[in-house]
């Protein structure tokens, strides 16, 4: 028997042991006034008995009960994740201030949300590159996203920075082979590559570069990732490390489903 069908046969019960009909409680007419509270305390002590003894004797109910409460908010909670991706379409795939490789005319982006001392991100974005290297039609858009504290908020305004002088993906790489983020770690990088230093510090406390880390972690709350790293591809949120081989697999789905 399904739960709904118990849940009835538990309902009727009561309904049987209070002593109305159900039928004749739908047929009442709008001028009848409503019967009084008939059930005594003799009587709803009796049908919580019965509610109580039914559900110890078949305890599966409330196992299936608490089953269909999960996969109902797990429902609700991508439809809430798609209506978000829906309407911030513009910032997730658009926003000048988030670096992007590969292709620029690719309806099946792959969005990364991540920080640069994340072990996780450090051992999964490389592989990006060799993706792109790989599939040339492919594009994946970069989202600092620093949660682990000052030095991860450091590395990404030196890389949005760095983006600003053309030199993003040097200094991204960079960025994940190193253990801090200190004036001197960003200096050398700086200087390594052959960028403007006193133009790349005066660009990470500027007001365009931290709006656009603000606007990355309002997606990623949108959008709820509580972790790095973390990807989007269509509607299809992908959290953790995953090889380069499963995410152009996703690509190549996404792609199908856009086709249709």
């Amino acid at each position: 028997m399904r739960l709904k069908n118990k849940a009835a046969g538990i309902f009727f019960l009561s309904i049987m042991l209070i002593g109305v009909s159900p039928v004749s409680a739908q047929n009442k007419t709008k001028d009848e006034k409503p019967a009084p509270d008939t059930v005594t305390k003799l009587e709803r002590k009796t049908i919580e008995s019965i509610i109580s003894d039914y559900l110890l004797q078949n305890p599966s109910i409330i196992r299936e009960a608490l089953q269909n409460l999960q996969i109902q908010e797990e429902n609700a909670k991508k439809e809430a994740v798609i209506k978000n991706i829906l309407e911030s379409k513009t910032e997730l795939f658009a926003d000048p201030d988030s670096p992007s490789l590969g292709s620029k005319n690719d309806n099946a982006s792959i969005v990364v949300f991540y920080d640069y001392f994340c072990g996780y991100c450090r051992k999964s974005l490389p592989a990006l590159q060799d993706l792109i290297a790989k599939d040339s039609t492919i594009r994946v858009i970069f989202k600092e996203l620093p949660i682990l504290g000052e030095q991860s908020l450091t590395a990404s305004q030196a890389s949005l920075a760095a983006h600003r002088q053309g030199k993003f993906t040097e200094f991204h790489q960079a960025l994940l082979k190193i253990d801090s983020a200190t004036d001197q770690d960003i200096k050398k990088i700086s200087d390594g590559l052959g960028l403007n230093y006193e133009t790349l510090k005066k660009d990470m406390k500027s007001s365009l570069i931290n709006e656009a880390i603000s606007r990355n972690l309002r997606l990623a709350e949108l959008l709820q990732i509580d972790g790095t790293p973390a990807y989007l591809v269509g509607e299809r949120i992908i959290p953790g490390a995953v090889d380069a081989n499963f995410l152009a697999k996703v690509v190549a789905e996404e792609r199908k489903k856009l086709k249709k």
